[in-house]
């Protein structure tokens, strides 16, 4: 596959994701973002792959934002369709049923932060620097930065970031939760593919259920998430993996799960 904006690349059941427009910082336009949705559809799809890894080209940014350009000729009508479209993108990929790791390479900010929320884990460069400045512009986070950040952050923190604009460093997300862990630049791509190899490692059906059942979190009272996770663990009961998993343990043995 060819796109104009995206790199893409698969090895050993991991797939490579780089949003690539570095001369303007990766900057999300409407053509990214349908390339996006296409590829997700793909990767959804692919038997092949297991984990994804997104992430910016170049040293400076993973995503700095949406296209200034596109965003300044909105009016109502449009704004709302504008959102609704980069929302929906963002959500397919929050409700992957692979794993997504966003490997944050630089600025993070606007649409990068959010890109950066919707992914599973959030793994960052020391030189990462996250933020919504939407208010700068007049405006506020579009693609699900308001929901997305008060729900892993907390509402009082979301409430200051979002509505001051301030930027953040890789160090202060870290501490607050943000990220899972920061690494230097030249180790952050190694790592997340360190993360992604053992997540492969694991059994595929027990990965995808467990995906279903913490995204559930958000939408679900604890008792009904309660009793997905036991239809879930039920699930993953009848199949052949269980069978290797216990069998291996039993025996003393890694677990050989059939990709």
């Amino acid at each position: 596959m060819e796109y104009k904006n995206l790199l893409f690349e698969e090895v050993n059941n991991i797939a490579k994701v780089t949003i690539n427009r570095p001369d303007k910082l990766n900057a999300l336009n409407n053509e990214t973002f349908r390339e996006l949705n296409q590829l997700f559809d793909y990767i959804r799809k692919a038997k092949t792959i297991s984990v994804v890894i997104v992430t910016g080209a170049g040293e400076k940014a993973f995503v700095a934002g949406a296209d200034i350009n596109e965003l300044s000729v909105l009016d109502k009508k449009s704004g709302s369709k504008f959102s609704l479209f980069g929302q929906s993108v963002f959500s397919k990929i929050e409700k992957l049923n692979k794993p997504v790791i966003a490997a944050i390479n630089g600025f993070a900010l606007g649409g990068g932060c959010e890109l950066a929320l919707a992914c599973h884990i959030r793994l960052a460069s020391e030189n990462a620097k996250f933020g919504q400045p939407e208010v700068n512009l007049g405006i506020i986070p579009g693609y699900g930065g308001t929901q997305r950040l008060a729900r892993q952050i907390g509402k009082g923190r979301a409430m200051e970031y979002i509505l001051t604009g301030d930027m953040i460093s890789a160090a202060e997300a870290l501490r607050i939760g943000l990220v899972n862990k920061v690494y230097s630049s030249d180790e952050l791509l190694a790592k997340a593919n360190e993360m992604a190899e053992k997540i492969v490692s694991k059994g595929k059906v027990a990965i995808t259920a467990s995906l279903n059942s913490i995204n559930a979190v958000d939408n679900l009272s604890l008792e009904d998430g309660l009793k997905l996770e036991a239809d879930e663990f039920g699930k993953c009961c009848e199949t052949d993996e269980f069978k290797e998993g216990t069998s291996a343990f039993l025996e003393k043995r890694k677990p050989n799960f059939e990709r």
